[in-house]
């Protein structure tokens, strides 16, 4: 629908020409900002940073090329309420939400690219056949938050600084090591990990590394004998051997620290031994920056999969199942292309509320089929409409879809329109609005798109609404849309049914049970009414309840105003 986005930077344009672990992406590339990050993390090394700073880099992150614009469908579907209530994860006994700046765009955005799509789905994959894989997921992004945790942490006196800076390099070590020593046996895209922490152990600057936090560590041994009383008291102390750690790069013979210190004494020089250490601290991190901002957009990659993840197990809780839908991709004529079909589909939404969620079946035997849905308010017509385009969206991007099975077709681009509350600032009426909605449809439409438009034209009189309707209807099918659209016009869509003036018109219908009340399945069909009485009474909207309130209303209004 947009103009695709902007590829990210080539594996061998990156920093020290090492391809970064990248997961969202099928070919490996730095996809943040290199030059700025490095900026942050130095001053951050130097002396802390605002919470939230290293983020920024991370929502900033840009991703593989989508034709896909968020803006025809991500407010309608309620993206940003979906990731903060039904995607947010734990780790290392932490609640973590996940950007939704970057997992927002990383979901509607679905790649162009066939291989990236493949490529995540191949990691959810083996992420759901392995608990110790997800366990590496889980322990590697809690050490990068840990890392990251230290670098925001300011400090306040030069002690508590050179202390601070060595507590960065242990967690930058740790994160590096999580990544190099898990996810064993990976064969997806996982194997990027412990590549990546391999290939870093193997460079001078860890090793540095290594053996800085070892000099800090262990500066010497010492053995010691310890003489107890019979009340339990130290009678004793005395001092065995004390063995220094020689074979340390960093270790200097007693000798050879006199002698340092009288050199840059006599040469004129006035620092101390920890401005010394500082100096090696910060050359050692230097060292390692082309590293660590892969490690900052890392951050980012294992969201995505942690929130898939949580969706998943958010899912099960509620007696609920997720899947990585079949993709039929195109390729050949729309003729050939296989319907679309999701079992068990639920709107994931009702996740972060103590709603009952009943899950339904949908089946249409052609992708490109136009769906009429018809039945009562509160029947379930809305929430169906927001999880089909949930589902299109996270399948496409390669994520969990929240059905136990499901089959899709990819599309070009996806337009959602719910029914919206009026504006202040609206300069239409609800028929203008409506007519707006319509026109920027058609001006955002390609062949293929899904659509999705609850109560078309009802902000209008019946019978100009029903033209509109049809209108719609016949220039939709010339673009072979997939599309799904509900409405109260139940004589007009009987009168499709029969006459059919398009082809590949499916009807369903609000399942009743025996009582009238939705059961909040779909069946074929249309609705031979919708029950505006029955939703009345379940409101208290009848006459008999409205006169009871108004005669409730004129006894209040004789007391305020009778004497005495």
């Amino acid at each position: 629908m947009s103009a695709a986005s902007p590829e990210p930077v080539p594996p061998d344009a990156l920093p020290g020409q090492r391809a970064a672990p990248d997961l969202l992406s099928h070919r490996p590339a730095l996809r943040v900002d290199a030059r700025a990050v490095k900026e942050s993390l130095t001053f951050a090394f130097a002396g802390g940073a605002p919470g939230g700073a290293i983020d920024r880099h991370v929502e900033s992150a840009s991703l593989p090329a989508s034709t896909w614009d968020p803006t025809r469908f991500a407010q309608h579907v309620f993206l940003q309420e979906l990731i903060v209530g039904c995607l947010h994860f734990t780790s290392d006994g932490r609640t973590y939400i996940p950007s939704p700046a970057l997992l927002g765009r990383a979901l509607s955005r679905p790649p162009s690219d066939r291989d990236t799509v493949e490529l995540r789905r191949d990691i959810f994959r083996e992420l759901t056949g392995s608990e110790a894989l997800r366990r590496d997921l889980a322990g590697a992004y809690a050490a990068l938050r840990r890392w990251v945790g230290q670098l925001e942490t300011i400090s306040i006196s030069r002690r508590e600084g050179s202390r601070r800076r060595l507590d960065i390099l242990v967690a930058t070590k740790e994160a590096i090591d999580a990544l190099a020593d898990g996810f064993a046996g990976a064969r997806s895209g996982l194997a990027r990990l412990p590549a990546f922490g391999a290939a870093v152990r193997e460079t001078e600057a860890y090793r540095r590394l290594a053996d800085l936090l070892a000099y800090d560590e262990e500066l010497a041994t010492l053995d010691v004998r310890i003489r107890v009383g019979s009340d339990g008291h130290v009678r004793d102390l005395r001092a065995l051997a004390i063995r220094e750690n020689d074979e340390n790069r960093f270790y200097k013979s007693p000798l050879g620290r006199v002698v340092t210190k009288l050199v840059m004494l006599w040469r004129g020089y006035r620092f101390s031994e920890d401005e010394v250490l500082i100096r090696y601290v910060n050359s050692v991190f230097e060292g390692l920056e082309d590293e660590l901002v892969a490690l900052v957009q890392l951050l980012g990659d294992l969201e995505f999969y942690l929130a898939g993840l949580a969706l998943r197990e958010r899912a099960r809780a509620a007696g609920l199942a997720v899947c990585l839908p079949e993709l039929a991709w195109p390729g050949g004529p729309l003729d050939e292309a296989p319907g679309r079909e999701l079992k068990g589909l639920f709107n994931p939404l009702l996740l972060a509320s103590s709603a009952s969620i009943v899950p339904c079946d949908i089946a249409t035997e052609h992708h490109d089929a136009t769906v009429i849905v018809t039945g009562p308010n509160s029947g379930g017509k809305t929430r169906l409409l927001e999880a089909l385009s949930l589902a299109q969206m996270l399948g496409q991007a390669g994520f969990f879809v929240p059905a136990a099975e499901a089959r899709l077709s990819p599309c070009h681009g996806l337009f959602v329109s719910l029914i919206e509350q009026a504006q202040a600032d609206q300069s239409e009426g609800r028929l203008g609005m409506e007519l707006l909605r319509i026109r920027s449809l058609f001006e955002a439409m390609q062949v293929g798109d899904m659509v999705v438009l609850d109560e078309l034209c009802s902000g209008t009189n019946p019978s100009e609404g029903e033209e509109i309707f049809q209108l719609v209807i016949s220039l939709l099918s010339e673009l072979r849309p997939q599309a799904f659209i509900t409405t109260h016009f139940l004589e007009l869509a009987a009168r499709l049914e029969r006459e059919r003036p398009v082809e590949r018109l499916v009807f369903l219908q609000v399942e009743l049970d025996a009582q009238q009340w939705p059961t909040y399945q779909f069946v074929g069909g249309v609705a031979r009414t919708s029950l505006a009485q029955r939703t009345a009474a379940r409101l208290g909207v009848t006459r008999e309840e409205l006169v009871a309130l108004v005669e409730r209303s004129k006894r209040a209004h004789r007391r305020r105003v009778e004497p005495g």
